[in-house]
């Protein structure tokens, strides 16, 4: 009954493209994360959703830059989202069940497919405006 916890990462590479996920059983592109395990941090959360997601170690901390309300999954459902600019990925991830594609797009050129939110998440963080209260 409480609060759902989810996380995010906008992992931008040397070149300042974004990488970004495509879902086996969601359309479109898409910021990788998950879910927050019961007894989990949002950090830990975070880490273990881009090391299965996209193969991509942390090696610094990441930047909170905001928690949204998702009310497209449920009434309860928040979101945290983090900018990653400190990692190592040693190799590209393999596609998989959950994870049908992947890659680095630069911001002015994102796959076709990308949603609204994604969009203006990418658009807020690159242009120093605030998170906004709505995914």
């Amino acid at each position: 009954r409480g609060l759902t916890l989810g996380v995010r990462g906008l992992v931008f590479d040397a070149q300042g493209r974004v990488f970004l996920i495509k879902h086996s059983y969601v359309a479109g592109w898409h910021l990788p994360g998950g879910g927050v395990e019961p007894g989990e941090t949002l950090l830990t959360a975070l880490g273990r959703e881009l090391r299965e997601e996209g193969n991509i170690e942390l090696i610094g901390a990441p930047a909170l830059h905001g928690v949204y309300f998702n009310r497209r999954s449920s009434r309860r459902d928040h979101v945290a989202l983090y900018v990653v600019r400190a990692f190592r990925q040693s190799a590209p991830p393999q596609p998989n069940s959950e994870i049908i594609a992947h890659g680095f797009f630069a911001p002015a050129s994102l796959p076709e497919g990308t949603g609204n939110a994604t969009r203006a998440r990418i658009a807020e963080v690159l242009e120093n405006r605030p998170a906004a209260e709505i995914w």
